[in-house]
């Protein structure tokens, strides 16, 4: 499809503008509206996340992968294993072994071999990690915060309440099975 540019002044006083090119940039008025939604949510959500990349890199030199493996560890002060990681991130065990190669050389986490089967390995964050962490996770939260300054108390209570709802139809057992044949063109 063939993708469109939108223009938008940056707030500066003289009127520049920055291009914006993002997901919803493809759509009509004719589209779908859970289509529009799908879109514009997927589209703050990867603008959120890109400022989070960002800042991450800029002001730790560390990656949105690396922090939510360490913040998966706090969670868990007793460990994890390497296969309950993987599930949790939903990312292939291969990464998270590259992921915790790097932490382990930077003494940030240590790996715990079962003493019953060498192939089940723990990961816990040592205390250098864990202090790492909460000062990486402090200003993530303010990172956080500061991307939704632009909505009232009010709104981002509706928003979470909507998106629980949602959420909770999105329940694998809530979806209805679609195939090609079954799908309609709303």
């Amino acid at each position: 499809m063939p993708s469109t540019s939108v223009l938008k002044t940056n707030g500066s006083q003289n009127g520049n503008h920055e291009l914006l090119l993002d997901l919803e940039t493809r759509l009509t008025k004719d589209d779908h509206l859970a289509l529009r939604l799908w879109l514009r949510f997927l589209s703050c959500s990867s603008r959120i996340e890109s400022h989070l990349r960002s800042r991450l890199r800029q002001d730790f030199k560390t990656t949105l992968p690396r922090f939510d493996l360490m913040a998966q560890l706090e969670r868990s002060p007793g460990g994890l294993r390497m296969n309950e990681i993987s599930k949790r991130l939903m990312v292939s065990r291969g990464n998270v072994t590259g992921i915790t190669d790097q932490l382990e050389k930077e003494g940030l986490v240590i790996r715990i071999s079962d003493a019953n089967d060498r192939r089940v390995v723990t990961l816990k964050l040592t205390e250098l990690g864990l202090r790492k962490f909460r000062q990486i996770s402090d200003r993530h939260q303010e990172w956080i915060v500061q991307a939704f300054e632009g909505l009232t108390r009010d709104e981002k209570q509706i928003m979470c309440a909507l998106l629980k709802k949602l959420k909770s139809h999105l329940r694998p057992s809530a979806l209805p099975s679609f195939s090609c044949s079954t799908a309609r063109n709303k």
